[in-house]
């Protein structure tokens, strides 16, 4: 059996992508290994969302040529596949195969052409890439599954190249939705689902509207707990939140990335919300949820952006009191729109002053919740066994909190859930004891 291995980077779409085509792979009797040296074929599913995305690309396929072997059969699929397509082959030599976002059902065919010693690139729209039968995607070892209900962004946000690696927006129709949950509920025993979609608000089949989604999949007796994940803020809505508020399995927390608290960098990402709308939205989401888990996306740096826009940004983040923020200085993407606001580009040295002005304040907001948390006991889904010490798990709460936690040879644990008491904590995790 030739054996295969997949390196996933970026963002949980890829890894769902991943287990699309590991199934498809193993329907076709390749096995999977995660050792370097047993693997034959290397799949590379890479994230544009950042710089030097393609460097890190070249470096890997560098060291499995250089310490694995020349004859090893190397592949990238995924964002920066779907963006340089056929320009690949000639950035790096000897490359065996190319696949986008959207020809992931493609994998097999890939795979066995590299095989037989040809090149093969296919980064094409098809629209059955997102229909792959519910029994192949590989949920294996998994403790939740990832379901995606809409592909693509018809946004454009100007600093985003997501449109362009990922393409338009295209929504499941909610029964195949449902019944890709229901599989993976019954042969893989998942008790947690997380929705995905670079916007899940904008969802729309046949009239049907990301809330809809959410009553169908809350009918799943067997499920605990339903996440979902990315919210955009201009579709974010009190009919939505009202769904979320009244079930006890949707988890109280929401993600939603505010990315400037300044009307004139918003309007120049065209982002579609002003800072005032957004900050009615949290208020509207905790008078129905107030002890919602609230994390956002934040970019510093934009072009543009002066030290009044930057503080406007600090405000927002201080009147909001995040659980957690992902924050990032500005990073020009191929294709965007923001390229073309080079005369206003934010010098290094400001961007990463202000970077860390940002969060070097968030860390004291997570420190202080963090410690509000200690001594209390919380319902967490436990996850992995800490690759450090082998007696700890690893685990999270509905408001995704990263708990870890002393268990001893606790392996069975995995994908349960457990009652575990707080003991200690940092800005970025939970220590506790199980109950």
């Amino acid at each position: 059996m030739r054996k295969f291995k997949i390196e996933t980077w970026g963002c949980q779409m890829n890894e769902y992508d991943s287990q699309k085509m590991a199934g498809i792979l193993k329907s076709y009797g390749f096995e999977e290994t995660q050792n370097d040296e047993e693997a034959e074929i290397f799949i590379l599913n890479t994230c544009s969302g950042r710089e030097k995305a393609a460097h890190k690309i070249f470096t890997r396929v560098g060291v499995i040529r250089k310490n694995l072997g020349k004859d090893k059969i190397v592949g990238i699929t995924g964002c920066v596949a779907s963006h340089e397509a056929e320009q690949l082959f000639k950035k790096i030599p000897k490359l065996n195969f190319v696949l986008g976002t959207r020809s992931v059902h493609l994998i097999a065919k890939a795979v066995k052409t590299a095989l037989e010693g040809k090149r093969f690139c296919d980064t094409s729209d098809h629209p059955e890439s997102i229909e792959i039968s519910p029994d192949l995607v590989d949920r294996q070892k998994k403790v939740k599954a990832y379901v995606s209900i809409i592909e693509g962004c018809d946004n454009f946000c100007t600093y985003c190249v997501v449109p362009y690696t990922r393409g338009r927006e295209r929504s499941r129709p909610v029964e195949d939705i449902v019944e890709e949950i229901k599989v993976a509920v019954n042969k893989y025993g998942i008790k947690e689902v997380e929705l995905l979609g670079q916007n899940v608000n904008s969802y729309n089949y046949n009239g049907k509207t990301f809330k809809d989604v959410l009553i169908e999949v809350d009918k799943i007796k067997e499920l605990k707990r339903i996440r979902f994940l990315t919210s955009h803020p201009k579709d974010f809505n009190e009919e939505l939140v009202k769904v979320i508020a009244s079930s006890e399995r949707i988890c109280k927390y929401i993600h939603l990335p505010m990315q400037s608290g300044s009307n004139k960098i918003l309007k120049l990402m065209g982002r579609k919300y002003t800072r005032e709308e957004y900050l009615e939205k949290i208020d509207m989401l905790r008078s129905y949820i107030p002890d919602a888990v609230i994390s956002s996306d934040f970019i510093v740096a934009f072009p543009g952006e002066e030290e009044e826009d930057f503080l406007l940004t600090m405000d927002a983040i201080q009147k909001v009191q995040y659980d957690n923020i992902f924050s990032f200085k500005y990073s020009p993407r191929p294709k965007t729109a923001a390229l073309r606001l080079k005369e206003n580009v934010v010098s290094k040295k400001i961007a990463d002053k202000r970077l860390i002005i940002l969060q070097k304040y968030q860390e004291k907001v997570q420190e202080i919740k963090h410690k509000n948390m200690e001594g209390k006991v919380y319902e967490v889904l436990v996850e992995s066994v800490s690759k450090r010490n082998k007696t700890r798990l690893t685990g999270r709460t509905e408001g995704n909190h990263v708990v870890n936690f002393e268990a001893g040879r606790g392996e069975d644990l995995i994908g349960k859930f457990v009652k575990v008491k707080i003991t200690s904590s940092t800005f970025t995790s939970l220590k506790g004891i199980l109950v």
